[in-house]
């Protein structure tokens, strides 16, 4: 009879089985995504307004020829649920509605992003997504949503890598496909566990608008694009093509002299980081618009071996990266952390550059490399001399190693 009983309970168990797991959207972040995001400059003072100028301006200076494609609504788009628990855009400053907004800026040919949170509310207290997460899920594919940043604020109890995989299994059962970029700060080592879950995670928690320096918020702290850096130590074998380590929104235009600029959209491209725009587009200066349009510096980050950057010296405040690329080319910065300009120099025929992670050695001491300046876009000889250079204070040289055929 227990036999029996055995027997019975096995079939109805197999009869209620349940489906295999969902997996994220293949394919959407080969490279490293390009866009742009409300919150770094607006915060919380998002409208529909603002978003299809910003579109428009993505258009007309150029980014979207340079690859941008995302357009994002950070947090406090929410209105409130309805009665049958979907989420709706805060009425006057949406009034539209989501679906309209994401048509325009698909006319344009770009994607729209959105913004929802792990936990109970959002960080900015809006309402979050936590026991709602197949019917936010629904409502974004219905409304035409390309791009998901789901934040870790209230998330009293939860475990973060289970909170995400249920996101991750509600995105793939509602159909659209959709990038999922995963900001719970680093706290729970997302390179661990994030590579089949999402198309990339937050490494560090917020950047703050400065080179070199630390923002305390008493409980949190936001951090200069230099501590940033640091903070990558050992996590370039976590990342490559569709899972990559997010080093956080630009502060590019945001108050940073333009030498500044330059070295932290340079640093964001060598490490293989989203490059993620978060200044004003519609009325952002030249040179701003420069540093965020240039392509050679652009196809460094977006290389298609996707590998990240590796430090290979630092002397007297002055560091050396290099970042292997396709073709056995390879991009080499040298970052200034200092305050004031210094000279450098680097002896190619002394130099052993050696990636352990990619077992690529550049053997400058048997090829030959023509050098390209990536900001000025001039050749700069080869390493058939030593480089000598001046670089400027929290600046960077910044060149492409192209091996002679």
């Amino acid at each position: 009879m227990t036999h029996l009983r055995s027997i019975a309970l096995f079939v109805i168990c197999g009869m209620f089985a349940l489906p295999a797991a969902a997996q994220k959207f293949e394919g959407l972040a080969k490279t490293p995504q390009l866009g742009w995001n409300s919150w770094n400059k607006f915060a919380c003072n998002v409208n529909e307004q603002m978003i299809r100028e910003t579109a428009d301006a993505m258009v007309a200076s150029g980014m979207k020829a340079a690859g941008y494609q995302y357009v994002n609504i950070d947090d406090c788009w929410h209105g409130e649920r309805d009665a049958r628990g979907f989420i709706t855009p805060n009425k006057e400053h949406f009034p539209s509605g989501m679906k309209a907004l994401a048509d325009y800026v698909h006319s344009k040919g770009l994607k729209l992003g959105i913004y929802s949170d792990a936990g109970w509310k959002t960080c900015g207290g809006k309402p979050g997504s936590r026991g709602y997460e197949y019917q936010d899920a629904l409502r974004y594919a219905e409304w035409g949503i390309d791009y998901l940043k789901y934040d870790w604020c209230n998330t009293d109890g939860l475990k973060a890598e289970g909170a995400y995989l249920t996101m991750r299994e509600a995105l793939r059962k509602a159909g659209r496909p959709v990038l999922f970029s995963l900001c719970e700060w680093g706290d729970n080592q997302p390179w661990n566990w994030a590579k089949d879950v999402g198309h990339s995670w937050r490494t560090t928690g917020d950047i703050y608008p400065c080179f070199d320096c630390v923002e305390d918020h008493g409980t949190w702290k936001s951090w200069g694009v230099t501590y940033i850096l640091d903070k990558q130590e050992g996590l370039r074998k976590f990342a490559g093509p569709d899972h990559w380590n997010d080093m956080d929104m630009l502060e590019v235009g945001n108050g940073m002299s333009v030498g500044e600029d330059r070295a932290h959209f340079t640093i964001w491209a060598m490490m293989n980081s989203p490059l993620i725009a978060g200044n004003d587009l519609r009325s952002m200066s030249k040179e701003t618009a420069a540093i965020l349009t240039n392509s050679s510096v652009i196809a460094v980050n977006q290389d298609a071996a996707g590998i990240q950057a590796f430090r290979y010296a630092a002397r007297d405040g002055v560091e050396f990266w290099f970042k292997p690329l396709a073709l056995n080319e390879w991009a080499l910065m040298v970052l200034n952390r200092n305050k004031e300009s210094r000279p450098v120099t680097f002896d190619w025929k002394t130099e052993s550059v050696v990636d352990e992670l990619s077992k690529r050695d550049a053997a400058f001491d048997r090829t030959r490399y023509q050098l390209r300046n990536l900001w000025n876009g001039q050749f700069a000889g080869s390493t058939a001399k030593p480089l000598k250079a001046e670089v400027g204070g929290h600046d960077v040289l910044v060149l492409r190693l192209i091996p002679n055929k």
